[in-house]
């Protein structure tokens, strides 16, 4: 479950930013700010996992959906799919557990791991030590790059460094170290700011003969 997140990210037109005199907490207040104003979105990823220890590196690709105040999809290239209704947050992932889809009810926080607006952008100040680290360019467009360190040892990384862009405030690339050493690079490569989505995009339903395994507490992908 490890090679699940997004990943992804998230945009508003917050007005363009001068590329000087940043501090880390303006940075990310407008990230936080611009995500604040989306009702929903469509982004389209390429992520690449490390794991040092066996030495092997991974990459996919997918697309998430996020409708306000509770929907979300992500779908994986793999087959691989992660998907909250409102209701309930299904997880089903044969490509590394096939038959099974994992059901746990949606309590608002346990999509976090799956979902780089919570993970990063729901109370950051609060939840991280936060410092600039430069500027750079993705996909042509100019960026600041901020590192959050989380102050408990409950975040689900040890730190990540996230690319925000100057002119939308939208995440545009990140990179997350996990305390187990896995290292997950993502750049968002297409993303759509407040589209119409039927609710029916974030349905889910289970495969004929997979096993339902109901879990009450979210899992570490």
């Amino acid at each position: 479950m490890k090679k699940l997140i997004l990943g992804a990210v998230f945009a508003v037109a917050a007005g363009p930013i001068t590329a000087s005199a940043q501090n880390a907490d303006a940075i990310i207040d407008r990230a936080v700010a611009a995500y604040g104003r989306l009702t929903s979105m469509r982004a389209e990823f390429r992520q690449t996992l490390t794991n040092p220890l066996t030495g092997s590196t991974q990459t996919s690709g997918g697309v998430i959906l996020r409708k306000k105040p509770n929907l979300l999809s992500i779908n994986f290239e793999s087959g691989d799919r992660v998907a909250a209704d409102g209701s309930n947050v299904w997880l089903y992932l044969p490509s590394s557990v096939p038959g099974q889809v994992v059901r746990m009810p949606y309590t608002g926080t346990n999509t976090s791991t799956v979902d780089p607006a919570q993970q990063f952008l729901d109370s950051p100040r609060s939840r991280f030590n936060i410092s600039a680290s430069g500027t750079a360019t993705v996909g042509g467009r100019a960026s600041h790059i901020v590192t959050l360190t989380p102050k408990r040892g409950n975040a689900g990384f040890t730190s990540a460094k996230v690319w925000i862009d100057d002119n939308d405030s939208s995440i545009r690339q990140f990179d997350v170290e996990s305390s187990n050493g896995l290292k997950r690079h993502v750049v968002i490569t297409s993303f759509t700011a407040n589209p119409q989505i039927s609710r029916s995009s974030f349905h889910f339903s289970v495969p004929k003969g997979a096993k339902i395994v109901d879990q009450a507490t979210p899992t570490q992908f």
